[in-house]
């Protein structure tokens, strides 16, 4: 008897998400699941798509996201992922995540990239999990428990200090809970100012809640500038002490006087890849974006305002400009526009080539979905990746790319049965045209959307048809990290 499927997408150029060459042929969807892949001639669906002369490739992931918020917010909150291919994304990154911690009051940045009081809500990660369940996003989400949600919940606002006993134990307590409920990992910023009082021994001590859960230890690092090895051998440390994997989150070497110190740091984590388990992701920019800290402001660093509260209007130009609009300096300027948020040109482009190049990398875009001037990031990384480093400078083969933004992420996250094109895998694809792909968004104008994705499917079911755009489905689901 003949196959009959659901889907099929027949005559593609089929990127399986492993690295393996491509080939061509066709996929079959019945329901939620690849069931079929190559030569389906003689199989029947309810729906097929010709998509000869396109790639088809699974659902990519993004690594590193601080979509908490989005994923709750509608289908319409996530055009800027669904519009990219993403059909899953890492959540609670940089020691911030929505869940579990309730607040009475705007929370301390960076906790407020995520908003303000009304969505610190959820306190415990059930409670954040009930939620998804009831209003599906357009994307998967896999969720990290963030270090500072936690110490706000144990510390209060004292927290510009070391945590003491009883509060680690508060703290340990609450991850090993979250992890029980459905996040899959712990993660940390010890580069911003409430958490950087944080011992390498409290980290440890909060972290021992991995050991057991078999969870992942992910960092955005103490410093990523002048003391960037220091900040990889304390998370190596950390690893090893906890006997879980290590990623570090968005690797770069910030602020000129750092320029080519990749070549080093990359050196020092894959000599560390032979005894511990370790890899990083990052974004294909040398701009990032966080909170405006005005202690932390070079001159020869150009900044963009991405959001202010008491100064909405200036979101979205140089804060040089608006330093000699109100006739101040950088700092005070900055000082005037807090609680805000920024872009700052702090790296170099030959060493996110080189990073992105390295094999232990994968591909996130640390996008900030709220900011009213968000950086291009955010609706740009992976069409970028496709489009500029693959197809125009050829950094990397397509392959390889995809790799990074799929199998690898999805074996590094311990994902089951996501990021790869075989049938039993879940039917997470991503159909686009190699030739034309590529980002639009830019630091001018950050929210235009990608060229050349054609269709997307998150779960079997579509999410994204170009020239359509959304189609309103919510297929994403809560998903856990597989333990060896």
């Amino acid at each position: 008897m003949a196959l009959r499927c659901d889907l099929i997408i027949r005559d593609a150029t089929l990127f399986d998400g492993t690295g393996a060459p491509r080939t061509t042929g066709d996929v079959g969807v019945t329901g939620d699941r690849i069931v079929a892949v190559g030569d389906l001639g003689d199989a029947t669906a309810d729906r097929e798509v010709i998509a000869t002369g396109k790639a088809l490739a699974p659902g990519f992931i993004d690594a590193h996201t601080h979509d908490d918020r989005a994923v709750l917010c509608g289908p319409d909150c996530l055009a800027c992922k669904s519009s990219q291919g993403v059909t899953t994304v890492v959540v609670g990154n940089c020691g911030i995540s929505l869940a579990p911690a309730r607040l009475a009051r705007r929370p301390v940045p960076p906790l407020d990239l995520l908003g303000e009081e009304s969505w610190w809500r959820f306190g415990s990660f059930g409670e954040y999990a009930r939620a998804l369940e009831k209003a599906p996003p357009a994307v998967n989400t896999y969720a990290l428990c963030g270090h500072q949600t936690l110490r706000v919940d144990a510390m209060g606002d004292d927290l510009y200090r070391p945590a003491r006993d009883g509060e680690i134990e508060r703290m340990r307590r609450k991850l090993a809970e979250a992890l029980a409920e459905g996040a899959s990992g712990f993660s940390t910023g010890l580069y911003y100012k409430p958490n950087m009082h944080a011992t390498t021994e409290e980290v440890i001590a909060v972290g021992e809640a991995l050991r057991a859960a078999g969870g992942l230890y992910v960092t955005h690092m103490r410093d990523e500038a002048d003391r960037v090895c220091a900040s990889i051998e304390e998370t190596l440390t950390i690893g090893r002490r906890l006997g879980v994997p290590v990623h570090i989150s968005h690797h770069k070497c910030s602020m000129p006087e750092n320029y080519g110190r990749s070549v080093q740091t990359l050196a020092l984590i894959g000599a560390a890849a032979t005894m511990q388990e370790v890899a990083f992701d990052m974004y294909p920019y040398p701009a990032g974006s966080t909170v405006l800290m005005p202690d932390r402001l070079r001159e020869e660093c150009r900044v963009i305002v991405t959001w202010s509260v008491p100064h909405p209007e200036m979101a979205g130009k140089d804060l040089a400009e608006v330093a000699r609009g109100w006739n101040t300096d950088l700092r005070t300027a900055a000082e005037r526009l807090c609680p805000a948020g920024a872009i700052t040109f702090q790296m170099d482009e030959e060493d996110v080539r080189r990073i992105m190049a390295h094999p232990l990398s994968v591909i996130g875009s640390d996008g900030i979905p709220h900011d009213a001037h968000p950086h291009p990031r955010l609706w740009g990384t992976f069409p970028r990746v496709l489009g500029l480093y693959v197809r125009q400078l050829g950094l990397l083969d397509l392959e390889t790319a995809i790799h990074k933004m799929t199998g690898r992420t999805a074996a590094l996250f311990g994902m089951v049965d996501r990021g790869v094109l075989r049938p039993g895998a879940y039917a997470d694809l991503v159909l686009f045209d190699p030739h034309r792909v590529i980002d639009r968004a830019t630091f001018e104008q950050p929210t235009l959307t990608a060229e050349g994705i054609e269709q997307v499917w998150t779960n079997g079911v579509p999410t994204w048809v170009a020239g359509r755009g959304l189609t309103g489905e919510r297929p994403g689901r809560l998903i856990r990290r597989h333990r060896p």
